[in-house]
């Protein structure tokens, strides 16, 4: 039995942060019912190449992105925008005891499935609205994605090379962070509100906005220009506050290099065959080598272009400096630690024999992560839980079907 187990989530949404959320909740055991429009679903379920192929290597209708975020959920296809629709998600919100939904600011009241329509229904509902920039503000009303975001948040405004370097500009990052912050912070939020649910009797409307987020996680970097009144600029690899903390050049290509503290800067310099950068007055303690890092990189930079990747790495993990390879996500699959982790797996697929899946981070001892099924295929699970969750009669959800309600 998973940790959550014992609860049912309603997912109204789609694409990432909302789906990233329900599928953390499923990995942990709860029901999740993720709620689609009939014939086309999930936007993502279209967001290809690449698709997943079957045993003939023919591409299948499941896109990979889709196939990322919607592990362990049950999917059912109801058209809300017809009253008979509306009837049945209500009527599941009645039985569910979490709602996730990313619809635009006042986009399902109209539908009557706003949280304050539903919770007269079900007082104990938990129901989660991810927004682009929240149910208040001047932007409320906008549309919001994550590149959007890491762009209006500040994020780009730290990531790429420094200006006066070829190839200076601010870069997003290579995957949808945002989204995926504001799933897990999404998540965080929905259980501390069946923490109160379970002391207090009482469910609540959870206000997420991917802005919020996204400065939220900006953290030193935004202490650093609040401290200051500065604005931090790019640096490339490098870090602000540390030094040497970034990529450095070898004999066969790059790796990186994580000084966390003077004593692992000694032990640095020794390895390098440069003990006296320890003592030099330019370079003994952290905030000497921040106040002189273009001093200092280049000279490790002519350093480390005399031994490769896998000896610099050797050498130092045995002296007890932090540093490693930049792998590609082939190389990074089959890293020991990852294959010894089993970060990698496969899940039965209807359509492809299995679906190879990223496993979740989460380890618990008593209740660990189960991967009971697939990503569902569109509507897979419609009469399922149909007849399960509400008791309709098969001849009833047939008359749904052949009206096209689900």
């Amino acid at each position: 039995m998973g940790a959550l187990s014992h609860l049912r989530v309603l997912d109204l949404s789609r694409v990432l942060a909302g789906p990233w959320c329900g599928q953390i909740l499923a990995d942990l055991g709860a029901d999740v019912i993720k709620v689609e429009r009939p014939g086309s679903g999930d936007d993502t379920r279209a967001w290809g190449p690449p698709f997943l192929k079957d045993a003939q290597g023919e591409s299948t209708s499941e896109a990979a992105y889709y196939l990322s975020a919607n592990r362990n959920k049950r999917s059912v296809t109801i058209d809300f925008t017809q009253p008979e629709g509306q009837r049945l998600v209500r009527e599941l919100a009645a039985k569910s005891d979490i709602v996730i939904e990313n619809f635009k600011v006042g986009g399902l009241a109209s539908y009557g499935l706003d949280y304050h329509s539903l919770k007269m229904v079900n007082p104990t509902l938990i129901y989660c609205s991810i927004t682009g920039f929240g149910q208040t503000g001047p932007y409320a009303k906008r549309a919001g994605y994550d590149f959007m975001i890491q762009g209006l948040g500040g994020l780009m405004s730290l990531t790429g090379r420094p200006e006066g370097e070829e190839g200076a500009g601010p870069i997003k990052v290579g995957v949808a962070l945002t989204d995926i912050l504001t799933g897990l912070y999404s998540t965080v939020a929905i259980l501390a509100a069946l923490a109160h649910r379970d002391q207090m009797g009482e469910g609540q409307h959870i206000d997420m906005a991917l802005l919020d987020v996204q400065v939220a996680c900006l953290a030193n970097q935004a202490m650093n220009y609040l401290t200051t009144g500065v604005a931090p600029k790019r640096l490339g690899n490098a870090h602000p506050n540390i030094v040497p903390y970034q990529d450095f050049p070898t004999a066969d290509g790059d790796f990186i290099l994580t000084v966390g503290n003077d004593g692992q800067f000694r032990k640095f310099a020794e390895v390098a065959g440069q003990p006296q950068w320890a003592d030099d007055p330019r370079f003994a303690t952290n905030k000497l080598r921040v106040a002189h890092r273009a001093e200092l990189i280049p000279l490790i930079r002519q350093v480390t272009v005399f031994k490769t990747t896998a000896q610099w790495v050797g050498l130092l993990e045995q002296a007890g400096v932090p540093c490693g390879p930049i792998n590609d996500l082939a190389q990074m699959f089959q890293d020991p630690q990852v294959l010894a982790r089993g970060l990698a797996l496969d899940v039965p697929h209807a359509l492809a024999g299995s679906v190879p899946q990223v496993a979740s981070p989460i380890r618990l001892s008593r209740t660990p992560v189960e991967y009971r099924h697939a990503p569902p295929l569109l509507g897979e699970h419609t009469q399922a839980v149909l007849e399960e969750v509400l008791g309709l009669e098969a001849s009833v959800v047939q008359g749904l079907r052949d009206a096209g309600v689900v």
